[in-house]
């Protein structure tokens, strides 16, 4: 059946799909998104095992490029330690270079925007890096601070 004002109702009532909730949630509170991005759970549980602290420093991207790569083992574990390296790849980009700041895509995706306007896709870079070990994480935070 047709009902042509239920259309239009229903055009203005329903959700954008092009807005993910981490989207609204970035544009309500950024900072806290931020704090939020950083926290890299599993990753920092993982390497505090290996005798790695994780201090937000592009030093401790150097320690981790130097770990074992022994979350390969796990198939299932891999995709979140690679999501969570890329996060916290951003966080330390994100505190150390100046002009950095986290933007969130409107499908919900993560990015770190430099203050030349390059965006760096962190979390693929993250899982990258867990799969393959290239890039490593301190050559990718090496080219963002040269921006």
């Amino acid at each position: 059946m047709n009902i042509p004002f239920l259309d239009s109702w229903r055009k203005r009532h329903e959700p954008d799909s092009s807005d993910s909730p981490l989207v609204a949630a970035f544009d309500r509170d950024p900072e806290g998104v931020a704090d939020l991005l950083s926290e890299c759970e599993l990753l920092r549980s993982r390497v505090a095992e290996a005798g790695v602290a994780l201090d937000d420093t592009p030093s401790s991207l150097q320690e981790l490029d130097q770990l074992p790569p022994r979350w390969r083992n796990d198939p299932e574990e891999l995709p979140w330690f690679g999501n969570d390296a890329g996060l916290y790849l951003g966080t330390v980009i994100v505190r150390n270079v100046p002009g950095a700041r986290w933007q969130v895509w409107p499908g919900g995706g993560p990015v770190v925007r430099l203050a030349s306007g390059r965006e760096i896709q962190v979390v693929e870079a993250g899982l990258d890096w867990a799969m393959t070990g290239a890039p490593q994480l301190s050559q990718v935070y090496a080219e963002a601070s040269e921006y």
